[in-house]
């Protein structure tokens, strides 16, 4: 989910790198009424080979994988040196990256490979729905093959998100979760304390204040939601709401909990003009432009992905958790996994391979690297102990933000209908957000259709 002197994001940087990798969503995205056929056959796989070239003068040629990926920016860059890294150090496997616009179009890419039965080795994308059909392999057997995996000190909740009727699918590359991102100088010089910040209702008055008006416009912003359903279901959870109820029969987002969350959401952005999203454009357009909003000086924060750490300039700005609701409690938003899996059309040769480049990729040591260069958390446990880390840690205060929320946080939402509920729920969000519809009647819409969808598993 960094270096102190990274410079703000220019209109350069925008144009040349308008895929992010935020905040994202991970896993459970639906598929179409053209998705491909399962897989008849998921083959088994062995622990990959360990001899060497070197070793021996008859083994065989690396085996070289593609691995797709919809990364940019400080994320593509800090992909490419793990991969360059883990390419240098032995002479069994060659990862050939494959850059995508963002997680929407790797998937897209991936039905259409594993229609025709062309697939990559390795994706990092993960789809519950796919894993049932059949089109991603289970990792059970090549992480028993492997005993240095060593998969009791993968955190459990990211290694949980992996698994699909009790058989691990994904493996978790890198944990996330949306904090918030503020101008030193902007609270500054409203005389506005972060710590004072618990709750959204404080969020909102200090929004308001900080906003800047001007012939019935508004020049500076007090905050900047960032679009789309996920920042609005955050501040939702945190209040007690909840998608589903606890028998998993009844859709729950027409609640007063939703209702009342997301039209608040609704008055700020369209009625007091206190804050503002920004919306469409290609790839991760929009999210650059909400970072740059507070990098010139034209937003006093933003929430955003704790990946965006490694884009943002820590002498201007400071990290702190998400807010609460008053007497509600701490803030509950979502802490996820962004997952990588493996196409079963994939050859066993090639499964065993891109095992060993996740392997490589989630090492102690490699994930505290991209902890640290890229504000998304750690999965293994062991990385705390890394020194680079341990010294990383203490001199940018920001890095641990993600960390502590990360202990008080909402699972995922895993969507029994394969991505229909969060459908509704993102075109719900659109019309609160953009179209200025009062939170009841999106909800109340969204409801009936993901209700309809979920009836239909019955």
């Amino acid at each position: 989910m960094f270096k102190m002197t990274k410079p703000a994001i220019s209109s350069v940087l925008l144009s040349s790198f308008l895929i992010l990798s935020a905040c994202g969503s991970n896993g459970g995205t639906g598929e179409s009424a053209s998705s491909p056929s399962p897989d008849a056959t998921s083959p088994a796989a062995s622990p990959s080979p360990s001899a060497s070239s070197s070793e021996s003068a008859g083994a065989k040629a690396p085996v070289t994988i593609e691995f797709w990926y919809g990364l940019g920016g400080k994320l593509g860059e800090n992909m490419q040196k793990l991969i360059e890294k883990f390419n240098a150090s032995q002479q069994e496997v060659i990862v050939k990256p494959v850059v995508q616009a963002d997680y929407a179009e790797t998937g897209k890419k991936l039905q259409a490979a594993i229609a025709s039965g062309d697939v990559p080795a390795a994706v990092l994308s993960s789809n519950v729905d796919w894993a049932r059909k059949g089109y991603y392999a289970p990792l059970d057997e090549l992480i028993a093959g492997q005993p240095d995996f060593n998969a009791a000190d993968v955190i459990p909740t990211f290694l949980e998100q992996g698994k699909v009727d009790g058989k691990q699918y994904f493996l978790p590359m890198y944990g996330t979760t949306q904090v918030m991102y503020y101008s030193k100088e902007a609270l500054e010089k409203n005389g506005i304390k972060a710590e004072d910040l618990t709750t959204w209702e404080a969020l909102g008055a200090a929004a308001a204040k900080m906003a800047v008006k001007s012939g019935g416009k508004t020049s500076f912003y007090g905050w900047e939601p960032m679009w789309g359903a996920d920042n609005m279901i955050d501040a939702t959870l945190s209040r007690g709401g909840s998608i589903l109820s606890e028998d998993g029969k009844t859709v729950t987002i027409d609640t007063p909990e939703w209702i009342d969350t997301w039209e608040q959401f609704r008055k700020w952005i369209h009625e007091d003009q206190t804050m503002r999203i920004h919306s469409g454009g290609q790839g991760w357009e929009y999210w650059y432009k909400t970072i740059d909003d507070v990098m010139k000086g034209q937003a006093a924060g933003y929430t955003g992905s704790s990946g965006d750490q490694g884009d943002l300039d820590f002498a201007k700005l400071a990290a702190m958790e998400q807010p609460g609701w008053e007497g509600v409690g701490p803030g509950k938003p979502v802490a996820s996994a962004i997952q990588a899996g493996i196409p079963a059309k994939a050859s066993p040769e090639q499964q065993q391979a891109a095992f060993k480049w996740f392997s490589f990729f989630m090492s102690p040591e490699n994930t505290a690297f991209w902890s640290m260069n890229t504000g998304y958390i750690a999965v293994r446990q062991s990385a705390l102990d890394d020194p680079a880390f341990v010294a990383y840690s203490k001199s940018n205060p920001q890095s641990a933000i993600p960390l502590k929320q990360a202990s008080h946080a909402s699972k995922p939402f895993q969507d029994p209908t394969g991505g229909k509920i969060n459908d509704a729920l993102k075109i719900a969000a659109d019309k609160v957000q953009i179209s200025n519809m009062p939170a009841a009647k999106a909800l109340k819409e969204a409801k009936e259709t993901a209700q309809r969808e979920l009836d239909k598993l019955k």
